[in-house]
């Protein structure tokens, strides 16, 4: 049922608001290192998938496994856990905090977990540099472009080390270069450090930085690997 060697798979999953299902038999799997996009039109339940793999909302049935182990027998506190320590997450609009600076932003898993903050700025700066964004790390987010903002979410995901990173449409709200250039550092820097990437988009140029594709229609998905 799980695709050997994969980091975090699910198996016919379904999920039911009301009387609308939006996912109605989903199957998926993704490797460590690798970045898979989930494709398909507005509706087809391509979020949904993201937030019951990323353990954000719970399926009404089916499967997911990660790194051996059966999200749905963890606990509330353990999946939260697991989103702080395992998990890192791009959003469309980047959602930093604008309070913070760019590089107390990137800093922020790493505090979360108990970091020191000398230490945890230290290694948000290394982030922010491989993100070409250095340069901003004293400026607050209302005070720099969207993407540069864009790419201090990626250093922010990364900045904690993850072994999955979600990425829900991370380049929706950026113009086609500033997407380019946020999808070419992204899976350079997630390939170099072996994160895996499930990368959630409508857009075929986005979806070409992936290793590959799974489709998601009507709440089907079916992952190649789990259909051989």
């Amino acid at each position: 049922m799980t695709p050997a060697g994969s980091l975090l798979a699910a198996h016919d999953l379904r999920k039911t608001y009301g009387s609308t299902p939006a996912l109605d038999g989903a199957s998926f799997s993704v490797h460590p290192g690798e970045v898979v996009a989930v494709m398909g039109p507005s509706g087809s339940g391509k979020s949904t998938l993201l937030h019951c793999l990323a353990g954000i909302i719970t399926p009404d049935s089916g499967t997911i496994t990660y790194d051996g182990r059966k999200l749905s027998a963890m606990s509330d506190a353990e999946r939260s856990a697991l989103r702080r320590s395992d998990f890192g997450f791009v959003f469309q609009f980047g959602q930093l905090v604008p309070e913070l600076t760019c590089v107390e932003n990137v800093a922020l898993p790493l505090r979360l977990n108990g970091t020191r903050r000398k230490d945890a700025e230290r290694t948000a700066r290394t982030w922010m540099e491989r993100l070409e964004v250095e340069d901003i790390a004293s400026k607050r987010p209302g005070e720099v472009s969207g993407g540069q903002g864009q790419r201090v979410a990626v250093a922010r995901a990364l900045a904690g080390s993850p072994k999955v990173i979600f990425a829900d449409e991370p380049t929706g709200a950026l113009d086609s270069l500033n997407g380019e250039r946020v999808m070419q550092l992204l899976t350079e820097a997630a390939r170099s450090a072996n994160v895996a990437v499930v990368l959630v988009t409508h857009e075929a140029r986005v979806a070409a930085y992936s290793d590959r594709d799974v489709t998601v229609r009507d709440g089907r998905a079916r992952d190649l690997e789990h259909a051989a």
